[in-house]
C-alpha cells in the first residue's frame, strides 16, 4: 500500500508513522470485516511488530475495537465522531440540508448531496426513499466521478481539457454491467451535461436505478452535486428526466454561491 504523501505536500514534513496508522484504518474499511494482525500487516506492507504497535495505539484511542472471541480488530465507534465533526463543520452541508429536505418532500424519491473531490465524489447527505439497498443510503460512500451523474455534472463545469485529465486519472471499473468506462463515451456524457445543465446515469452504480444530478458551484468551480434517484421499474428514462431534472437544477442553483 502506497505511503507516499499526496501531491502538494512537502515530503520533508511528511510523518510516515501517522500515514501508516491512517492507512491501517483505510485497509480495514476496504476489507469491511474484522482483520487479524497478520492480515493488517500484509495490507499496509509492514512487519507484524509495526502492525502491533499501530493496532495498540488505535485501540487505545478508540479508533479500533478488539473482538474478545478471536482477537481480531475492527473499526471503532469513535470514527463516527470524526464524521460528525466534519459534517457539522462544513457550512455547505449545513446549507444543503434544508434544500434536500424540501426536494425529498417534492420528489418523493431518494435525494443525495455529494462533494466533488477530483477523481471521486463522496456522498455527504442521503435521504432515502421507500426502497433502497443499504449502502445506497449511507453517507460517506465514495465513487468515481467519471461513472456518476453528479460527477459528470461537476466535470461539465470545468474546462474540457481539465475534465479530460480527471477522467484519464480516474479508476474506470464496472460497478454494474452498464457502467460506462470508455473515456470517449464518458466525455460525450459530460458534453451532454454541459449542454443540458444536468447529467443522467442509468444503472451505472446500482442495477435498476436511474439518477439525475446537477452541479453545485462556488463561483465558476464545481464543489458538489444534488442527485435525485429513482427506479426504472417505476419510471422510463424520458419521464424521469422530464420530472426530476428541473428539480435537481433548481436545488443546485439554490445551493450555489
Amino acid at each position: 500500500m502506497n505511503l507516499h504523501s499526496s501531491e502538494g505536500v512537502d515530503e520533508r514534513l511528511f510523518i510516515r508513522s501517522v500515514a501508516r496508522a491512517l492507512r491501517a484504518l483505510e485497509a480495514m474499511g476496504q476489507a469491511a470485516r474484522p482483520m487479524s494482525l497478520s492480515e493488517l500487516a500484509q495490507a499496509i506492507n509492514v512487519d507484524k511488530s509495526a502492525a502491533q504497535r499501530i493496532t495498540q495505539t488505535l485501540l487505545g484511542l478508540g479508533y479500533l475495537e478488539r473482538d474478545p472471541r478471536n482477537g481480531t480488530v475492527t473499526l471503532g465507534k469513535k470514527l463516527l465522531d470524526r464524521s460528525f465533526d466534519y459534517l457539522r463543520a462544513n457550512p455547505l452541508i449545513e446549507r444543503a440540508s434544508p434544500i434536500l429536505l424540501s426536494l425529498r418532500e417534492s420528489a418523493r424519491e431518494r435525494v443525495d448531496f455529494s462533494l466533488f473531490d477530483g477523481t471521486t465524489i463522496i456522498y455527504a447527505l442521503r435521504m432515502q426513499s421507500k426502497r433502497e439497498t443499504f449502502f445506497a443510503t449511507v453517507a460517506g460512500r465514495r465513487i468515481p466521478t467519471s461513472s456518476s451523474s453528479g460527477g459528470r455534472a461537476c466535470l461539465a463545469l470545468l474546462d474540457p481539457a481539465e475534465a479530460e485529465a480527471i477522467i484519464a486519472r480516474s479508476e474506470r471499473r464496472k460497478h454494474t454491467p452498464r457502467t460506462i468506462t470508455d473515456p470517449e463515451t464518458i466525455l460525450a456524457k459530460v458534453a451532454e451535461a454541459r449542454d443540458q445543465g444536468y447529467a443522467c446515469a442509468l444503472e451505472e452504480s446500482l442495477m435498476g436505478e436511474i439518477v439525475v444530478a446537477a452541479a453545485v458551484r462556488d463561483g465558476a468551480r464545481p464543489v458538489g452535486a444534488i442527485h435525485i434517484a429513482g427506479s426504472l421499474g417505476e419510471w422510463d428514462e424520458a419521464g424521469f428526466r422530464r420530472r426530476f431534472a428541473p428539480l435537481a437544477i433548481e436545488g443546485a442553483r439554490a445551493l450555489s454561491s
